[in-house]
């Protein structure tokens, strides 16, 4: 039986890949910040799904996570990783408070890290894979998404980085880069950016807000009519089973095909 760890497993693409690969009778730890939300996933697959309470900036959980799965998987090893994980900070640079920016790399890109690395000494003894969830966003910026672009951005290069130095050990390091999915992270980075605004000075509101707004809106309303989450699981699953995996897979409508 092939197993896999995704993070970001409550709702949008990480439910979606959590319930794919069960579906496809692997054993999968599905990492949930909420006990509630482990339980709905319990409730939509079998025992072959493991709920895994796991936040990826809280080291103690992660390490916690790490040792069960050991545990769980003994000498075969993890067949694969689905970095999935992330939030979305959006807002005017020239107001975007630091610590803010510094929330959205620390989720984003240094939880990527922290999480994969108790994780590769399992992945080698199984010949692995991980699949690094990227965006559209980390090929190209767009006004007002500045920190979330930045983030995957700079999750981009630690893939690239990652598959270089894993190739030794048969290590596959892959990037899965969605367009507009229609998943809840559109409404929470919505209400995230209006509570962020409201702390901005009156002068970000002259500047920005009439742009931001209309850019806001058009953002939610595409990302309502976005492809299905089911449509990125299905390339993450290409790439975990695939007998040459591409490095990157873009997930749009009409993509073209990504070396």
């Amino acid at each position: 039986m092939r197993s896999a760890v995704v993070t970001g497993a409550s709702t949008g693409i990480g439910r979606a890949c959590a319930l794919l690969l069960h579906s496809k009778g692997w054993m999968v730890f599905a990492g949930v910040r909420r006990a509630e939300d482990g339980d709905a996933l319990r409730q939509a697959a079998s025992d072959r799904l493991h709920p895994l309470p796991l936040d990826v900036t809280a080291p103690e959980q992660i390490r916690a996570a790490a040792a069960r799965v050991a545990a769980a998987v003994g000498q075969s090893g993890l067949d694969a990783l689905v970095n999935n994980a992330g939030i979305a900070v959006a807002g005017p640079l020239e107001f975007v408070p630091p610590a803010e920016l510094a929330r959205q790399l620390e989720v984003n890109v240094i939880g990527q890290v922290a999480v994969t690395q108790p994780f590769i000494p399992l992945l080698r003894q199984a010949r692995g894979r991980i699949v690094n969830m990227g965006s559209v966003s980390g090929l190209v910026s767009l006004p007002f998404m500045g920190p979330y672009s930045a983030s995957k951005f700079a999750l981009e290069a630690i893939t690239d980085a990652l598959r270089l130095e894993l190739t030794p050990w048969g290590i596959g390091v892959i990037i899965v880069e969605p367009g507009t999915i229609a998943t809840p992270i559109w409404d929470k980075s919505g209400a995230a950016a209006d509570l962020l605004a409201a702390a901005y000075p009156p002068e970000a509101q002259t500047l920005y807000g009439g742009t931001f707004a209309a850019l806001r809106e058009r953002v939610v309303a595409a990302g309502k009519r976005g492809l299905p989450p089911e449509r990125v699981a299905a390339v993450v699953l290409e790439a975990l089973t695939a007998e040459r995996p591409r490095t990157r897979y873009v997930v749009a409508p009409a993509a073209p095909p990504c070396a």
